[in-house]
């Protein structure tokens, strides 16, 4: 299973590496993976402490809990595995992003932002189809961007949404 795993993710690689993208699509993936470093969701959670209603301080410490959590588990598991970036193999045609740090999987960007979009759309439902826009857009950004493999992407993400929600849970 872990070769064809291995195979399909590294065929995929080679495909996106050699897609030149529209600009359109270049300008939202590089500004997607910005807004996954961190200061989008800081800026999600003071919006939540100053206008969130009578659940914002369980929904900030919901969210802040899992992106906590998130993080930690992201470095446990890339100092675990050691598997190298697609950018180590092979060079993408048109992003030059440097990743932050050596090792692929699983996605940090990924497993975090839905981290903190999953208990944020679960106390404010309202805004589930933006934050799930906002963190599906960070995920894919990272596979297309040369950044992250298929699998890195999806372990991550659903790793948030687990994570997302058992903080969910423990604060409601």
């Amino acid at each position: 299973m872990v070769k064809f795993i291995t195979k399909s993710d590294h065929g995929l690689m080679r495909r996106i590496n050699q897609w030149a993208a529209p600009r359109w699509v270049r300008l939202w993936m590089v500004a997607s993976s910005r807004g996954g470093d961190g200061w989008l969701w800081c800026s999600m959670g003071l919006l939540v402490l100053l206008f969130g209603g009578p659940s914002r301080f369980d929904a900030f410490s919901a969210a802040a809990v899992s992106a906590g959590s998130s993080i930690l588990m992201f470095l446990g598991l890339k100092r675990l595995t050691a598997r190298i970036r697609p950018c180590e193999l092979m060079p993408h045609c048109w992003a030059r992003l440097l990743p932050p740090d050596r090792f692929s999987f699983p996605s940090g960007h990924s497993i975090t932002a839905f981290g903190v979009a999953t208990p944020l759309a679960l106390f404010y439902p309202s805004l589930w189809v933006g934050l799930l826009f906002c963190a599906a857009s960070i995920a894919i950004s990272r596979l297309v961007l040369g950044l992250h493999f298929l699998s890195d992407v999806l372990v991550g993400s659903a790793l948030g949404v687990s994570l997302g929600y058992g903080a969910y849970l423990v604060f409601t």
